[in-house]
């Protein structure tokens, strides 16, 4: 009997929206939301009318606070997927505007705030914009920059748009802006070791591998993830020659900087220039009103050659923010190991420390270490540019969820 009670109750669900239409979507907001990071988390804030909509669904003033003790209506139609496709169910058939739903609702579940697909749950999300939006719509655009410039956003009025970035290679140079869901956001990427240090070493390999090489591939991948969601974003550690490279050794080099400064050997001077650097553009964000900023360092590990290691993170064992995002971080990554790699298990981990970059960078920082470069299963995962590219994306998802 207990199982034909949820049956009943999605038949009554069903019964309800196939006669009334669809409906809004109603969440409660988190602990210290406002009705734009509410409206950010969910991807609608690249539409002006969905804010509009917003007010006007749950009769609220504009710039009215919200409460977490309250639920709310978002501008976002709940439809009765038919099991046939997109288009039937929301009676209309532009393709692309299809797609976009599709993966919106796909981006939502991989956010973790939906739990379960369309196609099994037979509701389907659809973004108040895709159907009811006329307006001629604006975003922003932010670049990078060095030390002594903070980006300035620019207009633009397209939706989606490229922009140049040489720093990433002839092949990666454009980067197409896909949504500005991470507008005002500030991330700052920092590859290890660079410069006269290549940092840990296979020398045992058939080619040398060096830990800086493939450190900063992953975070230029990582930085052009985020920056194709309208983040401002900031590759501490640059190499104009490199890009990002799909081979599978990456040559080991020293021309690597640190903002266009030189890098230095010694080791603390090396760290305090990083954290100098990030410090010094965290000061100008914050007074501009900018209070969400992260930094993320990026490492390959090296322990004894029979030594399998999985992706684990560490953050200032001081720091709650940084405890939490860690903890996040390691979520996904268990996630995507139980989806990816069934019944292997995933033995990462999270500890707090006292590291130098940790307790001196400004932002709430995590260090990340992505594999043992002397192990020849973990090269699996630095060598194919596939798997490289993966790293980034979950590094990414655990960013921005």
């Amino acid at each position: 009997m207990s199982r034909l009670i949820p049956i009943i109750v999605f038949s009554l669900i069903s019964t309800f929206l196939t006669a009334n239409g669809p409906s809004f979507h109603s969440v409660t907001p988190r602990s210290g939301d406002g009705v734009y990071s509410l409206l950010r988390r969910y991807a609608l804030m690249d539409h002006k009318c969905n804010l509009q909509k917003f007010y006007e669904i749950n009769s609220l003033k504009k710039n009215e606070s919200i409460h977490t003790h309250k639920k709310y209506k978002l501008p976002v139609f709940i439809y009765q997927y038919d099991g046939k496709s997109i288009r039937s169910t929301i009676g209309n058939q532009d393709m692309d505007r299809a797609l976009r739903i599709k993966e919106y609702n796909e981006n939502i579940l991989n956010k973790g705030l939906r739990k379960t697909h369309y196609i099994d749950s037979k509701l389907l999300w659809v973004p108040f914009h895709e159907l009811s939006c006329n307006e001629g719509n604006e975003v922003k655009e932010v670049v990078t920059s060095t030390v002594d410039e903070v980006p300035v956003p620019t207009t633009v009025s397209s939706y989606e748009r490229v922009i140049n970035k040489p720093i990433f290679g002839a092949k990666y140079a454009k980067v197409t802006i896909e949504d500005n869901s991470l507008a005002g956001r500030v991330y700052y990427i920092v590859s290890g070791h660079g410069g006269p240090d290549p940092g840990a070493m296979c020398r045992s390999c058939p080619d040398d591998l060096c830990e800086d090489e493939y450190a900063y591939d992953v975070s230029a991948r990582l930085a052009r993830n985020l920056m194709q969601h309208g983040a401002i974003v900031h590759l501490i550690i640059e190499d104009k020659n490199d890009g990002i490279r799909d081979g599978k050794i990456l040559k080991c080099d020293k021309d690597e900087k640190c903002q266009g400064k030189k890098i230095p050997l010694n080791q603390l001077a090396r760290l305090k220039q990083r954290s100098v650097a990030v410090n010094t553009l965290y000061k100008k964000y914050k007074a501009q009103g900018i209070s969400h900023q992260k930094a993320i360092v990026i490492h390959v590990d090296s322990r004894s050659a029979g030594k399998k290691q999985d992706v684990f993170f560490y953050h200032y064992r001081h720091s709650k923010s940084g405890k939490k995002l860690a903890q996040k971080m390691h979520k996904v990554f268990d996630s995507k190991y139980a989806k990816y790699q069934k019944n292997r298990g995933y033995h990462g981990y999270v500890e707090g420390k006292g590291l130098y970059v940790l307790r001196t960078m400004a932002p709430t920082t995590l260090f990340v270490e992505l594999a043992n470069i002397r192990n020849k299963s973990d090269h699996r995962r630095l060598l194919l540019n596939s798997n490289r590219q993966a790293l980034a994306n979950w590094l990414f998802e655990g960013l921005t969820i």
